[in-house]
């Protein structure tokens, strides 16, 4: 059976989730792909730091080691923030590496760039991981394009946010003890500023963009709204009327402009993303011939970010496997 080579670069909690996804679904790979899938190496940033992982695997701080794997064929990218990401990925692609990133800071600025590479040097970049975790919307939005003319977008994509503000609302809890609890449940991180400011959801959002309309909104002209000023009371008094506060990024065109935001929305039960909870993440998206469609799931999270790693991998290595049985084919 052959072998597919990988490697990991950072081994946070996205990282461990690949790790621990191939090894549990070894005999699915194996079934489905026809190949042993073989992870090589690891990058991680702090040598001192444990972590479980097998003996005969390369574990450094040193990119280079990995670049120089001999018939490496693809990296999982699971690094925090634009850099040191954007200048790996470039290098994994000039050597003909496939790619597979759940970087969404730095996949909504360089995205674009890193595709454009990818193609010259054919090889596959995937990013199913960068915007709404296990919810497979690039997939979906990918297979729509084909016909389907994309109109408007609306997304719940931070699940932290979306907890809080559940949880305000179930538990009639405090701003500051919604937020303690996510802590409390690691939903949400020490600092959790990109999250409840819609940083995070506001750089999804331009992923988005870009694959629906071909283009991004000038970043300078999106209005970001986070959920810090709304309060248990105004929650309580939406809830009375029927009505919830829902942290919703949007993006739609009128005539030649995009326009986008990240804010909270007052929406009634008649809104798709109304009945949306907890960290779940959504998408409604409306579109010319199939008209309206919800996707919602697990929008983060160590293994839902993991699955559409692992998804887009298979995708991959299917891809390339076809490309190889059409020259003997034509014969």
């Amino acid at each position: 059976m052959s072998v597919i080579k990988a490697a990991l670069l950072g081994f946070g909690t996205v990282g461990e989730g690949v790790y621990t996804a191939i090894h549990s679904h070894q005999q699915q790979l194996n079934e489905l792909l026809g190949v042993r899938v073989e992870i090589v190496a690891v990058l991680i940033r702090d040598k001192n730091k444990k972590r479980d992982i097998e003996s005969n695997i390369l574990v450094t701080t040193d990119f280079e080691e990995i670049l120089n794997i001999r018939d490496l064929d693809v990296v999982f990218e699971a690094i925090v923030g634009e850099e040191p990401g954007y200048t790996y990925l470039k290098q994994a692609i000039d050597k003909g590496i496939h790619v597979i990133t759940a970087n969404k800071v730095m996949f909504a600025k360089y995205g674009q760039e890193l595709i454009h590479k990818a193609k010259q040097r054919n090889v596959k970049l995937a990013f199913e991981a960068t915007t709404a975790g296990g919810v497979p919307i690039i997939r979906t939005i990918q297979r729509l394009l084909q016909v389907n003319r994309i109109t408007k977008v609306q997304g719940i994509l931070n699940g932290t946010s979306n907890f809080i503000l559940t949880k305000m609302r179930e538990n009639k809890l405090s701003f500051e003890a919604a937020l303690h609890l996510a802590q409390q449940k690691g939903y949400a991180e020490a600092d959790p500023t990109n999250d409840i400011s819609g940083k995070d959801a506001f750089c999804k959002l331009m992923i988005l963009s870009q694959l629906v309309f071909g283009e991004q909104p000038c970043w300078s002209e999106v209005k970001i709204e986070g959920i810090t000023s709304i309060s248990q009371q105004q929650i309580e008094e939406k809830e009375h009327q029927g009505q919830r506060y829902k942290h919703i990024a949007e993006i739609y065109k009128e005539g030649k402009l995009i326009k986008a935001s990240v804010k909270p929305i007052i929406v009634d039960s008649n809104h798709p993303l109304y009945w949306i909870e907890g960290v779940e993440n959504a998408i409604a998206l409306e579109a010319s011939l199939v008209g309206n469609i919800t996707l919602q799931g697990p929008g983060a999270g160590k293994m839902p970010t993991a699955s559409a790693m692992i998804e887009d991998f298979a995708e991959i290595v299917q891809h390339q496997q076809l490309q190889e049985k059409i020259p003997a084919l034509q014969m």
